[in-house]
């Protein structure tokens, strides 16, 4: 088993900065995928952005190119996702998730084994 425990939301302004940390313990952190997933009010659960194992190969989702960064600590079990340049649209529950499976899957849609129970990312406007 995997526990992961999300942190950082919060209510920002368009144009601002939000860091969200999750932080994972149980089984071996290291071997797994780790990706970041956003809800919306009233609509499906999206990819965002997902690290491999390695940290060496990341796929983000075209909403967010070039304005979030997705990173890991394997020595303090975390994963991070860095967003900047926010917007309203990228206001919803974000969630982090653990797989066995490879960071690619997680961005083709892939379910992951494992989830967090969430943090909300508000951006007005």
């Amino acid at each position: 088993q995997v526990q992961l425990v999300e942190s950082g939301g919060g209510l920002v302004q368009a144009g601002g900065s939000l860091r969200l940390s999750c932080a994972a313990s149980g089984r071996t952190f290291s071997r797994y995928a780790m990706g970041w997933f956003r809800q919306a009010p009233g609509k499906e659960r999206e990819f965002v952005a997902s690290i491999s194992w390695t940290g060496d190969i990341t796929y983000y989702a075209d909403s967010v190119k070039g304005r979030f960064t997705i990173s890991r600590d394997s020595a303090k079990n975390t994963v991070y996702l860095q967003m900047n340049s926010l917007k309203p649209e990228d206001t919803a529950v974000y969630y982090c998730a653990a797989d066995s499976g490879t960071s690619r899957q997680l961005a083709y849609g892939k379910i992951s084994d494992y989830w967090g129970q969430g943090t909300q990312v508000t951006v007005s406007s």
